[in-house]
């Protein structure tokens, strides 16, 4: 499922002629940008877009400016889309980099054997996860994204961020709300307490629980452990899955 059967690169490059393949193709634009011409339509694209062909589809690729690319054909894939599309990468840069290692293990004989398969399959979990109708709106994304990388540091200043958008601070946080449910504060202590939880129950002993608090993002481990108790109804010291699993979960906090 989801197999690479073949990735390249382009280094800049203008045009590539009208083609088509058997099994799925996939074009990281790593660069530049220009347009996937179809029978009955054309996609534009740019930097971290990648373009999603179905089989047997014929297609050029035009430009302007001039383009390079990592392109590669899956066989056997999960994916299920009827025609073409573009697909915004995440902001992070994942993307790229599962298609940056595909390209090298395809071209590495020992490991790549083992390792390619893997990166098959995670690069369609990818392109699932930011295909156009499952994702927010790229503002709310790129917030989302943030605390998802800065969650667990407890000097992460939400609000400061916020300041760094050229929005107001209240519009974020009613658009972030609209679209997940949570305002930014609420979702960022979401994470926190989830790790949280998941640390405990990693955990033979308790261990500490003001380490605990530090780790998972929270200054203060007395105001921790009050909203701890409060979503899963137990204090952090005596926390346990199935405990957590019946407790309260209605934790509400304004922002």
């Amino acid at each position: 499922m989801n197999l690479i059967s073949y990735v390249g690169k382009h280094t800049l490059t203008w045009t590539v002629s009208r083609h088509v393949h058997r099994g799925w193709e996939l074009i990281y634009c790593t660069s530049g940008g220009g347009e996937m011409v179809f029978a009955d339509r054309t996609l534009r694209y740019g930097v971290n877009d990648v373009a999603v062909v179905p089989p047997m589809v014929p297609h050029s690729n035009m430009s302007a400016e001039g383009f390079t690319n990592i392109h590669m054909n899956l066989a056997d894939t999960a994916l299920t889309y009827s025609e073409p599309l573009i697909v915004r990468a995440d902001s992070n840069g994942f993307l790229l980099d599962a298609f940056t290692a595909a390209f090298y293990y395809y071209s590495e004989s020992s490991a790549g054997q083992t390792l390619l398969p893997l990166y098959g399959q995670l690069i369609v979990a990818f392109l699932t996860k930011y295909q156009p109708g499952q994702r927010h709106s790229d503002t709310v994304q790129q917030i989302e994204d943030n605390i998802l990388q800065h969650y667990p540091d407890c000097t992460y200043d939400l609000n400061a961020y916020l300041s760094t958008l050229p929005f107001n601070t209240e519009y974020l946080k009613k658009m972030f709300k609209k679209e997940t449910g949570l305002t930014p504060l609420q979702y960022l202590t979401e994470k926190r307490l989830e790790n949280a939880a998941s640390t405990l129950a990693s955990y033979c002993g308790k261990g500490n629980i003001s380490e605990t608090a530090r780790l998972c993002g929270f200054s203060d481990p007395l105001y921790f452990s009050r909203l701890f108790k409060r979503k899963y109804g137990t204090s952090p010291r005596n926390y346990s899955p199935e405990a957590g699993a019946s407790g309260p979960d209605d934790m509400k906090i304004m922002m």
